[in-house]
């Protein structure tokens, strides 16, 4: 298994842990446009209780990438996301990514 499909399954089995049944060529997609970063411990990971994180998602992934500007919008799937995956410490950001592409209703930009 390549260290891609390797991060793939586990924010998989990750989504699965917070009952989300992942479209695996969605998954594929979200985390291929992440670049190089999902291979980076620290980067590969997102924290809810850190606003500038916070806001760096906002920035370059939810404004940039699924072109979301609505700040009511944003803020709702941020906390729906975020509410999701309270249980989890280590939050990978393909999972979360995922999860917002999907509370978004953007799964077009990626299929």
């Amino acid at each position: 298994m390549s260290k891609f499909d390797d991060v793939v399954a586990k924010a998989a089995e990750q989504l699965s842990k917070i009952g989300v049944k992942a479209d695996d060529a969605i998954l594929r997609a979200v985390a291929k446009s992440q670049g190089p970063s999902i291979y980076l411990p620290d980067a590969s990971l997102v924290s809810c209780g850190d606003e500038k994180e916070l806001k760096r998602v906002e920035d370059n992934f939810i404004v940039k990438k699924l072109g979301v500007t609505d700040q009511d919008t944003i803020k709702k799937a941020l906390e729906g996301t975020c509410n999701k995956f309270k249980a989890i410490n280590r939050k990978m950001r393909v999972a979360f990514y995922y999860v917002l592409v999907k509370e978004l209703k953007k799964e077009s930009l990626f299929s």
